[in-house]
């Protein structure tokens, strides 16, 4: 009879570390978001380490990507006490455009200019890697949130 609970006491030991592994592995997986993530600043193995460019002052804090056409990314934090993504980019000059009936129609971003008269290009503007449904400069900034500018076809 001893034989027996030994048995089943090492079955149980082995059961409840089987599951305490398995709830420490699952933890530590890659993160695998499809964008909006938040940009890591440590290089790792598995991906190259991420360089973000910090500009400006003030108690809000924002992560602003830019994506050019060749799809090189350029990942700033970006400290405003502005209301708006628009205001903020502006005062730091990252985006220019002209104003329209539509709002501000951004031209170009990080010096970059995407010209849709010329080859079709356009800046496209992205909350959190969702298209915006809102122009940059009606677009309130949410603190932590993620924006970018990528161009686009």
């Amino acid at each position: 009879m001893k034989i027996k609970n030994n048995k089943r006491f090492s079955s149980l030991l082995l059961c409840m570390m089987l599951i305490v592994a398995m709830a420490f592995t699952s933890g530590c997986g890659k993160n695998e978001d499809k964008g909006g993530s938040q940009p890591s600043t440590s290089a790792s193995q598995e991906s190259p380490e991420i360089k973000l460019t910090v500009l400006g002052e003030g108690q809000t804090m924002f992560l602003f990507t830019v994506v050019d056409k060749d799809g090189n990314e350029t990942d700033f934090e970006i400290h405003t006490d502005k209301k708006t993504v628009g205001d903020a980019l502006l005062e730091l000059k990252l985006i220019d455009g002209d104003d329209g009936d539509y709002g501000l129609y951004v031209k170009t971003v990080n010096g970059i200019t995407a010209d849709y008269d010329v080859d079709k290009t356009y800046w496209a503007f992205y909350v959190n890697g969702e298209y915006a449904t809102a122009g940059v400069d009606s677009t309130d900034i949410e603190e932590g949130a993620s924006y970018s500018f990528r161009v686009e076809k």
